[in-house]
């Protein structure tokens, strides 16, 4: 029987969605009118609200059967395939989680598993050309998306923007 929490292939970006939109809503009820959401929730939101694009900019390119919470398991790829372990741990997420993702990956043709030389035990995930082509599109999606925010912002705040979340995701490399 499969679980329930992979009886939908949507389940995991359901999820981030509903945990987001739950947080906002609930935060509003527990404090007053001045109510804000907290910056990581904002920055969550901000990141879930780009998937419906990225999904469509997938459609529009034929690649079906990938989703954005999975194609995050092919940056690291781009480098050279990596065994599971190794893929896990660069995304800072369960092996389990790797191996599903992974799975689904591979069923559509993004990534495949190879023989590693080092040792026959153990297999190594590369890009196919289909992976690779995923990752065109996500690197267009996320050029795209700049432009939009540099619009919205103007250079000089958006220049500000990179620095403050370089300088935050530096901070929180070293928090560990």
């Amino acid at each position: 029987m499969t679980p329930w929490w992979q009886a939908r292939v949507g389940l995991t970006s359901y999820l981030s969605n509903s945990v987001a939109w739950a947080h906002s809503r609930a935060m509003r009820r527990v404090v007053d009118a001045e109510w804000e959401p907290t910056v990581p929730a904002l920055v969550q939101m901000v990141a879930v609200a780009g998937a419906p694009r990225l999904r469509a900019a997938f459609a529009a390119a034929g690649l079906d059967g990938i989703r954005p919470a999975q194609a995050v398991a092919l940056v690291p790829l781009v480098a050279g395939g990596l065994h599971a372990s190794d893929l896990a741990d660069r995304l800072a997420v369960s092996r389990q989680a790797v191996a599903q993702a992974i799975a689904a990956l591979e069923r559509h043709g993004y990534v495949s598993r190879a023989a590693n030389p080092v040792d026959a035990r153990t297999r190594i995930i590369e890009l196919t050309p289909r992976g690779r082509q995923a990752l065109r599109v996500m690197r267009s999606n996320a050029l795209d998306l700049e432009k939009r925010w540099l619009q919205t912002l103007g250079q000089r705040r958006f220049d500000e923007l990179r620095k403050i979340m370089q300088a935050l995701l530096e901070a929180e490399s070293g928090a560990g």
